[in-house]
């Protein structure tokens, strides 16, 4: 008569298909970022997008490149003529088991520009999953019909198992396509950390107004006391993240890719509780490759002597992920004093001129971490953020689908040395 093992109860529900089919790439999973990240790519081209260690400022700055010529392209019929037809013998699947938005629609809106037709599966109990379909089968038919897969789902290191999936197709000579992340339980947002590292560098370029809340003239704030050192670019900034940091895969996601650029400070604002901290593997990932990271407790922290509102170049706010509370963590948070998590406006006075805010959203309207009182501040560019997101993920797909080359031919052809990016 067997017995059960030291790792299941007697009283444990036996496991389901998909969490065998996630055990299966348990070994792959559990390496570090930088070993997996090359099985990902194809030459210097991405061929799934699955974490943003993938990303490196070179490739980054290419990519916005891309999104602005798009942006600009696109004013004009012309120039949208031209996008819409460059994959439209393409089609795309977005697979949507978790509630989305902002993400759905930017990468919808982002497949129409470049001409992809795009289906959708949003609710997987209207999917024959409720049959008993395991996600890697539905990922793996999916992929019949598909040219391309866009998935976010609460599940995670789904998205990484999926395209360990299609390059194990792919290796045995059978049908694969490209996979990319859009959001994977609380480990990854690789497109997120994309769109909010492109709204950083268009801030920090201060040549559009639309885009540098300072106005778009550096030598003139450079003139302006405690500016003097002010320069282009990511690079020697500090940047702030405030509220749920331990549960914000948006955090994670842009923190690593921030921790990329030269003379970089990161702080964390939360309030210290397990849950809403910074992760220890978070932490020590970034303390490895040398980043001044700082714990604070409050707006009102000092950082070099002054309050951190007072010395961040940027600041990234974040909603109190309640959804993801146990019982006992809605008890432990509720003694948490949540007013000093939220951005008043009287805070934002005291930022500096050209320190731009952002928000991944949803934004909550009962925590009020933003409330709409700042939202007419020039430094509040959470809108433009989300905008910055249809661009530079249909940017992404030019890069996967291999016609970004095409859009920088066109552009130059029909614009020479004209470079003016003010949308």
């Amino acid at each position: 008569m067997s017995t059960p093992t030291d790792h299941e109860s007697p009283l444990a529900p036996p496991r389901t298909q998909d969490e065998l089919n996630l055990e299966h790439f348990s070994s792959r999973l559990d390496r570090p970022v930088l070993m997996k990240a090359p099985e990902f790519q194809r030459g210097d081209r991405l061929r799934h997008v699955v974490f943003s260690g993938q990303f490196n400022p070179g490739m980054l700055s290419e990519l916005a490149e891309t999104a602005d010529m798009i942006r600009l392209l696109s004013k004009s019929r012309d120039g949208q003529d031209f996008l819409r037809g460059l994959l439209a013998h393409r089609r795309a699947m977005l697979y949507f088991t978790q509630p989305s938005t902002r993400t759905f629609l930017s990468f919808m809106a982002a497949c129409q520009v470049l001409g992809i037709t795009c289906n959708e599966v949003r609710d997987p109990q209207t999917s024959s999953e409720t049959k008993g379909e395991t996600r890697f089968d539905s990922i793996r038919m999916f992929s019949s019909y598909f040219d391309l897969i866009i998935m976010r789902s609460p599940v995670a290191k789904l998205a990484e198992s999926c395209a360990y999936l299609m390059n194990d197709l792919e290796r045995s000579g059978q049908r694969s396509v490209p996979l990319i992340n859009a959001g994977s339980g609380a480990d990854e947002h690789p497109t997120q950390a994309l769109l909010d590292i492109y709204t950083l560098q268009r801030t920090f370029n201060f040549e559009n107004p639309n885009d540098s809340p300072g106005g778009d003239k550096l030598e003139r704030l450079r003139l302006m006391p405690g500016y003097e050192g002010l320069s282009k670019g990511l690079e020697n900034k500090t940047y702030a993240f405030c509220g749920d940091i331990g549960r914000g895969r948006t955090v994670r996601s842009l923190a690593m890719l921030l921790a990329m650029y030269e003379g970089v400070r990161l702080v964390f604002i939360s309030p210290d509780h397990p849950k809403l901290r910074i992760r220890d593997d978070l932490r020590q990932r970034l303390l490895d490759r040398g980043v001044p990271i700082y714990e604070l407790d409050s707006f009102e922290s000092l950082l070099d002597g002054k309050p951190v509102i007072e010395q961040v170049d940027a600041l990234y706010m974040t909603r109190v992920q309640k959804e993801h509370d146990s019982p006992e963590d809605a008890e432990s948070m509720a003694a948490i004093d949540t007013l000093k998590y939220r951005l008043t406006p009287e805070l934002v006075t005291r930022m500096r001129l050209y320190a731009p805010i952002l928000h991944p959203f949803p934004r909550d309207q009962h925590f009020g971490e933003i409330p709409p009182e700042v939202d007419d501040d020039p430094r509040a560019m959470y809108f433009r953020q989300a905008r910055n997101g249809m661009w530079i993920r249909a940017a992404l797909l030019a890069h996967v689908m291999d016609v970004d080359h095409s859009i920088a031919r066109h552009f130059f052809e029909t614009y020479r040395e004209r470079h003016v990016y003010n949308d």
